[in-house]
């Protein structure tokens, strides 16, 4: 069975989809424009050095804090990364970025107060599309299918170009049990001669939720072996059926 932790690392999009609106949140050290620029470039770890450096230097600086908590989200340490971000927030409840990455910590482990922390976000900030999208992964590993649904509409209202919310949105669809509105929605993607295999396999999802599992697994070997091909058929029948995670496309 797919577990809650497993789910919420496979969400496709959310977590780098706020990266590039966080700018004008950090400070503008040296130290902290090195941060910035490793998180950019995919090297958290430089990241993670250069903000407890800074953190060294002056523990109340909360842009640093903020770093430190999106490079331990990106080593997969979301734990410590919590209390980063709880600590910027004590200093700048303000900060959008913090209540993000907390809420994304928390969607493993208390999904009803990650949905708040991303209500909170676009109550300040409407026209936060990441936020929105992030709403309705929440809402969705809570059950709440239509109303996660509605978020994704609003993230896309704001960015109709936001890959991640349209197929969190088909995915949301095919679990409510709407699967031929969703396969509509994802095929065009996956399809596509450059699509990549995360793609491929929410067609696949979509398919195996909506009673296509042979066309399913067909898909699904392209990547897979037997074995996990049926491991993942399972678990999409699995959150289909309401049982064990919702395996949807997150950050």
């Amino acid at each position: 069975m797919i577990t809650k932790w497993a789910f919420v690392v496979l969400i496709a999009g959310s977590l780098c989809a706020c990266a590039g609106s966080r700018g004008k949140d950090y400070g503008e050290s040296g130290r902290l424009d090195v941060a910035r620029a490793a998180l950019r470039g995919g090297a958290p770890q430089i990241a993670l050095r250069a903000a407890t450096a800074r953190l060294t230097d002056d523990p109340m600086d909360a842009e640093a804090a903020l770093i430190q908590g999106d490079a331990l989200t990106a080593l997969g340490r979301p734990e410590q990364a919590e209390w980063s971000y709880r600590a910027v927030l004590r200093h700048r409840p303000d900060l959008a970025g913090a209540h993000m990455g907390l809420g994304r910590c928390l969607l493993a482990t208390d999904t009803a107060e990650a949905e708040r922390q991303f209500l909170s976000v676009v109550g300040r900030e409407p026209g936060n599309a990441a936020a929105w999208n992030d709403l309705g992964v929440a809402r969705d590993l809570l059950r709440r299918h239509d109303d996660a649904q509605m978020a994704y509409r609003r993230a896309l209202a704001v960015n109709p170009q936001m890959i991640g919310a349209q197929v969190n949105l088909a995915l949301s669809l095919a679990m409510g049990g709407d699967a031929s509105a969703a396969e509509r929605m994802v095929r065009p993607f996956a399809d596509d001669a450059g699509a990549n295999a995360k793609l491929r396999h929410d067609l696949a999802a979509v398919l195996a939720m909506g009673g296509q599992r042979g066309e399913a697994a067909r898909i699904l070997s392209a990547d897979l072996s037997p074995q996990q091909v049926g491991q993942a058929l399972s678990a999409y029948i699995e959150a289909r059926d309401g049982v064990g995670a919702p395996r949807i496309a997150v950050p």
